[in-house]
């Protein structure tokens, strides 16, 4: 990995991080006298750092290949005799394409959230969180070893767990955010252990010694690094088996649904394994691995998604397939790993989009959740029902948007990965596209077509219901829509444009052309042909035919997927309930075995130390005859000893 020291505009990188890093400092310190500006502030701060970021990589495209890995020096962290550990940044065109969609997308949430928690009492601390989850996110992509990644990757957590228990008078958030930040200790403890196990095998943290000399060492280190960064890889990104936490996270305001979907959190895993890239490559088990729980997930996903009546849940299972897509393409390596990241930046713009016009909704709609309290929604929201629906069309793989370039291409690269196992991995593929398309279409439909269904008093409604009055939301919470629904258009068709965007990931991914048993055009076919049957089927469903109020029982499969395939039931029975029964034995070892021996013992002593110090009575006959009696031992003794 060549990289320069940085100078001119590039030593300013650390200002991508410090810019929201300082803005959520001054919030969080300056407490209430900033509660006037503290949204206004926030946001400047997250422009500043987007700023910079633009600057960045105009002065990298100005740069040739080789030089445009940059490494930044900040200071040495720790220094143990000839071991170093610093806190330095690594900006490269991978890192440089996660900062662009981190501050970006950030900036525009950011801006819609002025308008949506314009009520919130707790509005400054509210815009501190989202600041301190940029920071955090950003010395994730940024960090030029493992530790310093690790700084980053906790961070995330901290922010996620503040911002989905955000509103924690409600029992439902404070539970999802205890959910969400368990389950990622789990994946934390992957990290942990591959980091440990980098320092057994190559004596440093940095991503240079590291990965340049993973092709050197045993198949059976990388192998179980490998499967410790999946680990970590599938607690933020809600991979199978960590995934149950994604769908309570909705619990937290929308535009946090839509910074951890879009730009931050579940993108991190993709991250970790494409920027650890030569260590997958170095063991093809640990790929096969990756590579078969993307495959899972993404129709885990997409299954879920199909039968959830709630907005936001169902946008959010959608977002555990769509990552699954990005693994399962990281999982194929060099002729996945471009494509994974391709499909993460246009997932970025219509996801963020398909959030935020959730929220639109809900702002319109009193809160309400329920798409069978829908209906009718596009004539009273015009603005939110286009960018939504460009969005819904780019997400399906809707001809020439930005998600039909970057899902096919990944569809391509799971056929062209050889063989049986080719087979199997592309018709996963495009079985998920046809479940998307599914429940895509289905939230379009019920949401913004057919009878208006949110006029009519839903069974059991207080006696204090009200009709909802749907209206449009304020030009704050729009505009960045429409600037997302550009990017879920445009963004895929200029990626593909003379490969531009594989081009430009090859000297950091590398890149080989895998060989498809068919055409390119056959691919095409099949996957369009699988969208439109998605499509059709949804519109039979949801437009031909009435919604009712309430959900109806539906199939064996509907009931596991309203229930998230039982995801928390096996947890419980897997995980939790053992862990139960192991707590309580080892509490009754440590009552009856260890805290038993050592009062035993105390009792024992205790008992003979009260029984001894009876001896001493302070009398002083009494050790006169104890003196005397001793002495007529002794002399007997002496005497029989001397007879004998």
């Amino acid at each position: 990995m060549h990289s320069v020291a940085a100078s001119g505009v590039f030593s300013a990188t650390w200002l991508v991080i410090g810019l929201p890093l300082l803005g959520a400092a001054v919030l969080l310190l300056g407490g209430r006298r900033t509660n006037r500006f503290g949204h206004w502030l926030g946001t400047l701060f997250a422009l500043g750092s987007f700023a910079v970021a633009a600057a960045l990589f105009a002065a990298m495209l100005g740069e040739s290949g080789a030089d445009r890995s940059i490494d930044q020096h900040l200071w040495n962290w720790v220094a143990v005799g000839d071991f170093q550990a610093e806190i330095g940044l690594h900006l490269d065109q991978l890192s440089m394409v996660f900062v662009l969609l981190i501050t970006g997308v950030g900036s525009l949430i950011h801006i819609y959230s002025i308008g949506y928690m314009e009520h919130d009492e707790n509005r400054r601390r509210f815009f501190a969180y989202l600041n301190l989850f940029l920071a955090s996110m950003l010395l994730l992509v940024l960090a030029n070893n493992y530790l310093l990644l690790y700084v980053g990757w906790e961070g995330v957590g901290l922010a996620s767990y503040l911002l989905i228990g955000f509103w924690q008078h409600k029992p439902s958030a404070a539970t999802a955010a205890k959910k969400a930040f368990i389950m990622n200790r789990v994946g934390d403890f992957g990290l942990a252990v591959a980091i440990f196990l980098m320092f057994t095998a190559f004596g440093t943290f940095s991503f240079d010694e590291v990965l340049g000399g993973s092709a050197a060492a045993s198949d059976g280190t990388m192998t179980a690094i490998g499967l410790m960064l999946l680990l970590a890889a599938c607690g933020k990104s809600a991979q199978f088996p960590l995934q149950a936490w994604l769908g309570d996270a909705m619990e937290g305001p929308t535009p946090v649904s839509a910074l951890i979907h879009a730009a931050t959190m579940v993108t991190a895993g993709v991250y970790l394994i494409t920027r650890s890239a030569e260590i997958f490559n170095a063991s093809p088990d640990a790929q096969l691995v990756v590579t078969i729980v993307g495959a899972i997930t993404v129709l885990f996903g997409a299954i879920v998604g199909c039968a959830k009546d709630d907005i936001k849940k169902a946008l959010a299972a959608s977002t555990m397939s769509q990552i699954g897509y990005m693994i399962l393409a990281a999982g194929l390596g060099p002729i996945g790993y471009a494509f994974a990241i391709m499909h993460l930046v246009t997932h970025g713009f219509f996801k963020a989009g398909l959030f935020l016009g959730a929220g639109s909704v809900m702002h319109g709609m009193n809160d309400e959740v329920d798409m069978r309290r829908y209906g009718g929604l596009r004539k009273y929201m015009p603005v939110t029902f286009v960018t939504f629906g460009l969005g819904y069309l780019a997400i399906i793989g809707f001809p020439l948007l930005s998600g039909f370039f970057s899902k096919d291409k990944i569809i391509e690269a799971a056929f062209a990965k050889g063989g049986t196992t080719g087979y199997v991995l592309g018709s996963v593929t495009l079985v998920a596209a046809a479940l998307t398309a599914y429940y895509m279409t289905r939230v379009m439909l019920m949401t913004f077509f057919g009878r208006e269904r949110w006029k009519e008093a839903p069974v059991g409604a207080p006696a204090d219901w009200h009709e909802p009055h749907p209206h449009e939301s304020p030009v704050s919470m729009t505009l960045p829509m429409i600037v997302l629904a550009f990017g879920s258009v445009f963004a895929g068709g200029l990626f593909v444009l003379n490969d531009a965007f594989v081009n430009w990931l090859t000297p950091v991914t590398g890149f080989s052309h895998g060989e498809l048993p068919f055409s390119v055009w056959v691919v095409t076919g099949m996957a369009t042909a699988m969208v439109a049957l998605g499509v059709a089927v949804a519109y039979v469903q949801y437009a031909r035919r009435e919604v009712p109020a309430v959900a109806p029982q539906g199939s064996l499969v509907t009931v596991a997927a309203r229930k998230d395939l039982y995801q928390d039931s096996i947890n419980e029975g897997l995980v939790m309930r053992p862990g139960q029964y192991l707590t309580r034995l080892l509490v009754w070892l440590d009552g009856r075995g260890i805290d038993g021996f050592v009062g035993g013992l105390a009792a024992f002593i205790g008992g003979t130390s009260s029984r001894v110090r009876k001896v001493q009575t302070g009398f002083v006959r009494s050790y006169a005859l104890s003196m005397f009696g001793g002495t007529a031992v002794v002399v007997a003794a002496t005497l029989m000893a001397r007879m004998a």
